[in-house]
């Protein structure tokens, strides 16, 4: 099965934000927010591996597109626990840059990907 640095990186996210959201719950009691930071902090990678068996190129997009959302979402919760001193600078900074790499990787596979669309398109 062919490696995908978007694979290998949103499960490796995935796996942290399980432990984050571990961390979350039993020491600091925080339920609500951890709860919705790990459904939409898992799904990133649940999207991008499902792209992978997609139908069609845009079919792969859509996913990636999901994913991207996902991703922006997770930010968004990150942000909240953050800013609500749920997670100190440190926590927060090595997940969050973590979140803005998958966010940057999946922007630029969306570009490429829709790009040889339109070439493929115009070629035919």
């Amino acid at each position: 099965m062919k490696q995908s640095i978007l694979k290998d990186k949103s499960k490796l996210f995935a796996l942290r934000v399980i432990r984050l959201y571990k961390y979350l719950c039993e020491e600091k009691k925080e339920y609500v927010l951890s709860k919705q930071l790990l459904r939409s902090g898992t799904s990133i990678g649940a999207n991008i591996a499902e792209a992978f068996y997609g139908q069609s190129e845009a079919d792969f997009v859509a996913k990636l597109s999901i994913s991207q959302k996902e991703t922006s979402e997770t930010i968004y919760w990150l942000e909240l626990l953050h800013e609500s001193e749920y997670l100190k600078d440190n926590e927060f900074d090595s997940v969050y840059s973590d979140a803005e790499e998958l966010i940057k990787l999946l922007t630029s596979s969306i570009k490429t990907i829709k790009e040889k669309m339109q070439q493929s398109k115009l070629n035919h």
